[in-house]
């Protein structure tokens, strides 16, 4: 058996375990799982400036140089996180449904965990604690492989989550780190068909399309954000403006963030130079089909994949259309089903626009920045799913459960 499959073996066994076990040892666990995150700070910074040694030296930029970096801000965050998930109420053993049949057979939907979550991410080892105690939580055994840029910081924070699990009486190998970083060991996570229940990706198009050339297990797609932001012919163009900066600028890196813009024809006139003007401030690079560079000098020609493409960078498409039909078209034909947003005052507009956009989330008069578990209100969340099985949106404590049927009898037969 190679080491990987041996990972997975174990963290099967311990998520046997770990599904039976009651709120209170798992709660206790995570809190005590912040506490010493927070007294060996010094040991896992240590971890994580080895790491950013070497990620400087091998001439890492400087974005995933800061995502890497573990400050007393972001481990204060990351305990932080830890506590709110054990504040959280514990999906596992809640009844979803329950009916009566004639023969008197009582048929419940009881909540229960996945079982062992693989979780393959790139460069942030906050991702570590965050999965692994929304994992915990949900009764699952979390199988963690990260980069290997992070291996020195991964390996502190997972000596601390174990030794959390085994103070409060739970299996250590409900949280495994894949610890051999070769490009096969992340394949062979995603073949351990015997092992794995579900396996969740974070990172960008490169481990996206490996995991689905590669993967036979089932997996959740936590997928690209090609958010847009629609300007309806009965938009509150003052509101409209700071609706799309906060989209575009308040943060660029992240999944939810704004990367096009569709204006109707109607308001273009008043509302693109606008925008434009103060997009340009803030130092975001606009292209646009051809009617949109004749409203502003500061929209460049767009080429033919700026349309469908995910810049997470101050950088944003611009598109007029003739109509409400010609939006959605626009929408459905190049966006990546996370989040789309239409800002208007005409309800028959929104509703269409709700009812016809096909995405996770559809925002009507608001940022696309609000489409997140603790914006939502689920306290936290493992990722975003752009599919639709087995979950779709922000995914919580809920969203790592499954159910299975129990069936009361007495004494009841088929014949």
């Amino acid at each position: 058996m190679s080491h990987v499959a041996e990972l997975g073996r174990r963290a099967k066994a311990a998520s046997r375990l770990l599904a039976q076990a009651s709120t209170s040892p798992k709660d206790a666990a995570l809190l005590t799982a912040a506490d010493l995150l927070l007294e060996r700070a010094p040991e896992v910074q240590q971890a994580n400036r080895a790491d950013l040694d070497a990620a400087a030296a091998s001439g890492m930029a400087a974005g995933p140089l800061d995502r890497l970096r573990l400050t007393d801000d972001r481990l204060a965050a990351m305990a932080n996180g830890l506590r709110t998930v054990a504040a959280l109420p514990d999906p596992v053993g809640d009844v979803l449904a329950g009916w009566r049949r004639p023969n008197g057979l009582l048929i419940e939907r009881v909540r229960v965990p996945l079982g062992v979550v693989a979780i393959i991410y790139e460069n942030r080892p906050n991702v570590t604690s965050d999965a692994a105690g929304l994992c915990l939580k949900s009764g699952n055994a979390a199988l963690l492989r990260g980069s290997g840029s992070a291996l020195r910081s991964n390996l502190a924070i997972v000596s601390v989550l174990r030794d959390s699990l085994v103070k409060n009486g739970l299996p250590e190998d409900a949280v495994v780190l894949v610890d051999d970083v070769a490009h096969e060991a992340a394949v062979e996570v995603m073949q351990l068909t015997e092992s794995v229940d579900v396996l969740i990706p974070r990172g960008g198009p490169a481990l996206i399309q490996s995991v689905r050339d590669n993967a036979t297990v089932p997996v959740i797609i936590d997928g690209d954000g090609n958010c847009h932001v629609y300007v309806d012919a009965a938009a509150d163009l003052d509101e409209a403006v700071t609706i799309v900066v906060d989209a575009k600028t308040q943060r660029t890196s992240v999944c939810n963030a704004a990367e096009s813009l569709v204006v109707h024809e109607g308001v273009s006139d008043a509302f693109v130079a606008r925008v434009a003007d103060v997009l340009h401030e803030r130092g975001v690079q606009l292209v646009g089909d051809e009617s949109a560079c004749l409203l502003s000098p500061y929209i460049d020609p767009a080429t033919d994949g700026d349309f469908g493409r995910e810049f997470l960078d101050m950088k944003m498409s611009v598109a007029i259309v003739a109509s409400l039909d010609d939006a959605i078209a626009h929408v459905n034909r190049y966006g990546t089903g996370h989040t789309e947003a239409i800002l208007t005052r005409d309800l028959a507009s929104a509703r269409r626009f709700t009812n016809e956009v096909d995405a996770a989330a559809v925002v009507v008069n608001a940022s696309t920045r609000f489409t997140d578990g603790e914006e939502f209100g689920f306290g936290a969340e493992i990722g975003i799913s752009t599919q639709k099985l087995h979950a779709r949106g922000p995914m919580g404590l809920a969203e790592l459960t499954t159910y299975k049927y129990v069936v009361w009898g007495d004494g009841q037969v088929r014949g």
